[in-house]
């Protein structure tokens, strides 16, 4: 009887960098171990967009969290392709942000929308509105010190499937914290946490972005 073959790990291209986060220690150091730990997934960290085009082809998962720009038309193009092939695409806290007028595509198309606000960085809560792979495991609803970033959705863009919400603790309003971009050909999860270690060094963050991988990845 044959042996049965072990997983093989998942391609992850995580892109980082840019301004008001600490890309180095949170998204290459703490998400990178969280990620690759038990051989779940073999990670790619960049912080020159310039060395994505060299990557992506090799990659099941492109993992975008940065706020620096990505101007290269040619890579522009093959972000695009490669999430029309069907391969999956985590967008990570600052990814959802709306940072480039010039590349309005990105935010109608791959985000369905985006921020363009948050809190002052603070506790807020987080609650789970549905039941999906991308949130199984974690906690109902769970307290952190984030920032609550003002999601919206464009009427344009694909929509998508809200599977938690963050709500301020003390005052009214809620917002998207976790989703699904409904895209007709790959599967997009946006997450809105991450900007420090009150985020990335929890079991339910570390989970969450694990889940996320494996479900875009169609593992």
């Amino acid at each position: 009887i044959a042996q049965a073959t072990a997983r093989k790990p998942i391609k992850v291209l995580m892109v980082g960098g840019g301004s008001s986060h600490d890309f180095d220690t949170w998204y290459k150091g703490s998400d990178v171990n969280t990620l690759q730990r038990d051989g779940f997934a073999e990670v790619v960290y960049l912080d020159n967009v310039q060395e994505i085009l060299k990557h992506l082809a090799s990659s099941d998962v492109l993992f975008l969290s940065n706020n620096q720009p990505m101007n290269d038309p040619a890579t522009r193009e093959a972000i695009f392709s490669f999430v029309e092939s069907g391969k999956g695409l985590v967008l990570a806290h600052a990814a959802l942000w709306y940072n480039w007028a010039d590349w309005p595509e990105y935010n109608k198309q791959l985000v369905s929308g985006g921020s363009n606000g948050h809190d002052a960085y603070g506790n807020f809560r987080v609650s789970l509105t549905k039941k999906h792979p991308v949130t199984k495991g974690l906690d109902k609803s769970f307290e952190l010190k984030d920032e609550l970033y003002y999601y919206k959705t464009d009427p344009a863009g694909p929509g998508i499937e809200v599977l938690a919400e963050a709500s301020r603790i003390d005052a009214e309003g809620s917002f998207p914290s976790v989703f699904v971009v409904k895209n007709p050909k790959a599967r997009i999860v946006g997450i809105a946490l991450g900007h420090d270690a009150e985020s990335h060094e929890i079991a339910n963050y570390q989970t969450l972005i694990r889940n996320a991988v494996k479900w875009v990845a169609g593992k």
